[in-house]
């Protein structure tokens, strides 16, 4: 598989072979939708509490007669037949939300998620990307020039300088080519591999 090399100004230099399990695989839609939704869900908090009817403030006391009233019998008025009463399953912070996916789904997710970002042109290799000084401004008018907005920035490794320089750019995200996850791939536009980042995720994936 080739992909495309490009410069610092972003024009096409030449090509870089690349992993054809890794970047010429087929596209699976179930699979890539099934790992995405399982990475959200993983990385969701238990942090919803509602209140059973022990919990609910009320009072113990009957609330009207057993019989006579041509109404239904009510012991309190905790229960959760009542407005104010106690939910019959409450959600609980403990509840849990992850989804297992076994280590070889996952990785063929990620290769079907890289294959069609080349296939549509969406990721590009560059020999390398660093910073001489961690300045946001240096660091955006880098990406101008190569006529770049919002961009997923993958390297082999992420020095000082360019993690000070990006974290302050909402539309941009550099992570270490180990850090890599479906849901920030298929979320920006454009992907950049640096040629180490391909070669390190390609010895991962493998």
């Amino acid at each position: 598989m080739e992909l495309k090399l490009i410069d610092d100004q972003g024009q096409s230099a030449s090509t870089v072979t690349a992993s054809d399990a890794l970047f010429g695989r087929d596209f699976n839609e179930a699979l890539v939708h099934q790992v995405v939704v399982a990475y959200q869900a993983n990385a969701r908090a238990g942090n919803r509490k509602q209140k059973d009817r022990e919990e609910v403030h009320h009072s113990t006391k009957k609330p009207f007669r057993q019989k006579g009233t041509g109404r239904a019998r009510a012991g309190m008025t905790s229960s959760p037949l009542w407005r104010g009463g106690g939910r019959i399953f409450p959600n609980t912070p403990e509840e849990n939300f992850t989804q297992k996916v076994n280590r070889k789904m996952y990785r063929a997710g990620l290769a079907a998620i890289l294959s069609q970002l080349a296939r549509e042109d969406r990721l590009v290799v560059i020999d390398d990307f660093t910073m001489e000084a961690p300045k946001t401004r240096l660091f955006a008018q880098k990406l101008k020039a190569m006529g770049l907005g919002s961009v997923l920035l993958v390297t082999d490794s992420l020095d000082e300088n360019l993690a000070l320089a990006s974290r302050n750019l909402p539309n941009v995200l550099v992570l270490e080519a180990q850090q890599a996850d479906p849901v920030s791939l298929v979320r920006f536009p454009k992907v950049i591999f640096t040629k180490g980042a391909v070669a390190k995720i390609e010895e991962m994936l493998a």
